[in-house]
């Protein structure tokens, strides 16, 4: 691309924001295989290629949008998360966050696709994920330690609870996201309040 059209590419190119958001539009209608950087070219205007000098690859397109996406859920988290109230509601509205809406839940799409592709991915693309999964494991320790010191939870290491929450998590929601039949959303909802009120209730089992 000579000198001339990259600057008429950056001077008709839409904002960076609105490619990922017809890209995740079109992950929620069409899937994943609906998604081609010519087709998403033609909703915003630009060709295959500005898209590509833009974001490189496909595979760089896709994280971008993960974590455009995963940026509108950190806003939504932490609100949820300075609320006022006990620490045992806070972390329902945590886990009903996390949780995917059903088969084929866009974000969860994504997110499966881009973990999927990292096995070929460099350092750099490696750590923007660890970046992505880091800031919802941060958020719940800190949820957990204040549950823990208002005595509204049974003393646990928080980092270790969190890690094996989000494990459960993330195991049912796979489930959910691709579609397998006999668990849905609101399974998981009851297996997860269980397994909480089990291990966090203080006294619970003793």
């Amino acid at each position: 691309m000579v000198a001339g059209e990259v600057r008429a590419a950056r001077k008709n190119a839409p904002p960076r924001e609105d490619v990922l958001v017809a890209a995740m539009a079109t992950i929620a209608e069409r899937g994943l295989d609906g998604l081609t950087m010519a087709g998403l070219g033609r909703q915003v205007g630009m060709s295959s290629g500005h898209l590509l000098y833009y974001f490189r690859t496909k595979d760089e397109l896709l994280l971008q949008t993960l974590e455009w996406s995963e940026a509108a859920l950190g806003t939504r988290r932490r609100a949820l998360l300075s609320r006022r109230g006990p620490a045992r509601e806070r972390l329902q509205a945590y886990v009903d966050l996390y949780v995917p809406e059903g088969a084929r839940d866009p974000h969860w799409t994504l997110w499966l696709e881009v973990w999927n592709r990292s096995q070929n991915a460099g350092p750099g693309e490696r750590d923007r994920q660890g970046a992505i999964e880091g800031a919802w494991h941060r958020d719940l320790v800190a949820l957990l330690a204040e549950g823990i010191s208002r005595g509204e939870f049974r003393p646990v290491d928080p980092d270790r609870f969190a890690a094996r929450l989000r494990a459960l998590l993330d195991g049912f929601s796979i489930q959910v996201a691709v579609g397998l039949p006999g668990i849905g959303r609101g399974d998981i909802l009851e297996h997860v309040g269980e397994f909480l009120s089990e291990a966090l209730t203080p006294g619970a089992g003793a």
